[in-house]
């Protein structure tokens, strides 16, 4: 995120390094990097470097119904998970440190839950940076063991429920287009874009319940997924790929990866289909192409038809809003 969360200090950061996990920090600075998590660089007392994520649970609630608890043991099963997989072998995997206590998540109140992670040298990617064919293909090989891993080693990895994530919000939003939107510098703009685009977003998503239905009869395609394998969590080293942010590890169907690697050929998943020796499919692909943009589109929304500030991240994403073509 790249505005940080203003009743959260670094001294409380640096608390939750010392119980969780009995770091000693002398210095914490926020990196306002990616979306989603907040993040921290942190250097202690014998000058090893760190990573910290923190999540803001009552952000990470999927809907009305959801708490901050249910966020939390969605984190924490995905992390386990995570680990699992790098303690089976899979050294592509950047897994969290365990807690003092064997866990890999430290509770910072009722609101907050912080990961730690080695800090990982090499050169970084950015989301929409787009990779050569070479790594393309060494990407989609990588993909390809993950989803080959065995469910012996999957632990408590939650199944994919194909729930669209604050449908409630969008619904909500788009049910409030007669009113003016009076909640903040960026309201009155977002419910014209949202005006204009009612209709199509209601069509997306029909056709993404049509496709999720489909998704439900064929539960022998399920596999462990990263969830977002873009290269912004791509990271390159001296020892190969490394994989990021396991935060959405999932049982899901494969596309749920792959669509995110979706080139313009019609072999761009031959270096994924000969080391899984798995069928793509192209309405699967399509499914999560949707969830994704959906994904997006209610989060504007419950940003935009609530209260806001004029702050860096609502700024972001008005921009991101405003250029979106739909």
């Amino acid at each position: 995120m790249l505005t940080r969360p203003a009743d959260l200090p670094d001294l409380e950061v640096m608390e939750a390094l010392r119980t969780g996990w009995a770091l000693e920090p002398v210095d914490v600075e926020y990196l306002p990097v990616g979306f989603g998590s907040h993040h921290w660089r942190a250097v202690d007392d014998a000058g090893g470097r760190w990573f910290v994520s923190v999540d803001d649970l009552a952000v990470q609630r999927r809907s009305a119904d959801d708490s901050p608890n249910d966020a939390y043991e969605r984190l924490r099963a995905a992390l386990l998970t995570g680990s699992a997989v790098h303690d089976s072998g899979a050294a592509f995997v950047v897994a969290p440190v365990r807690t003092t206590d064997g866990d890999v998540v430290q509770r910072i109140g009722d609101q907050y839950a912080a990961a730690l992670y080695p800090f990982v040298e090499g050169r970084h990617h950015e989301f929409g940076d787009t990779l050569t064919q070479a790594q393309h293909d060494q990407v989609l090989r990588l993909i390809g063991a993950l989803h080959t891993s065995s469910a012996a080693i999957w632990g408590v990895a939650q199944v994919e429920d194909f729930m669209l994530p604050q449908r409630d919000e969008l619904a909500h939003a788009l049910g409030g287009l007669g009113k003016p939107w009076d909640t903040g510098p960026y309201g009155q703009r977002a419910r014209s874009w949202f005006a204009v685009r009612a209709n199509r977003i209601e069509h997306m998503v029909g056709e993404h319940d049509r496709l999720a239905e489909e998704a439900r009869q064929r539960p022998d395609r399920m596999v462990l997924t990263h969830g977002e394998p873009h290269p912004g969590n791509l990271i390159e080293t001296t020892d190969g790929w490394m994989l990021v942010d396991w935060d959405t590890a999932l049982v899901a169907p494969p596309e749920r990866d792959l669509w995110l690697l979706r080139g313009a050929e019609s072999s761009t998943f031959d270096a994924y289909t000969g080391v899984a020796c798995r069928d793509v499919l192209a309405t699967m692909l399509d499914l999560y192409r949707l969830t994704w943009e959906l994904g997006d589109i209610a989060s504007l929304a419950a940003r935009f038809h609530r209260a806001h500030g004029d702050t860096a991240d609502a700024r972001f994403e008005w921009a991101t809003m405003e250029h979106r073509s739909l």
